[in-house]
């Protein structure tokens, strides 16, 4: 999957934030806040081709259900492609 904006993760105090950087910084609401899942996803973001691969690795790292990982896999990608993060 492809990540249109510049966005840079950086761990801060204990916390995964995505920091909007060039003209990111225009068209952003301010800083994403990520938590343990969410930096999961990213982190694989730009070399997984679907979500259902995104879930299969979930599945492999993590102690949940298929159902759950879909969910949640849906939710954060939603969120991304809402903020035009993702396509």
């Amino acid at each position: 999957m492809k990540i249109k904006k510049q966005l840079i993760k950086r761990d801060i105090a204990g916390d995964t934030i995505l920091v909007p950087v060039g003209k990111t910084v225009y068209d952003s609401n301010g800083l994403f806040v990520l938590n343990e899942l969410a930096t999961f996803i990213w982190d694989i973001l730009p070399s997984a081709e679907n979500a259902q691969q995104i879930v299969e690795k979930i599945l492999e790292e993590y102690e949940v259900t298929k159902e759950q990982a879909a969910a949640d896999t849906a939710e954060f990608l939603g969120k991304l492609k809402e903020l035009q993060v993702i396509d």
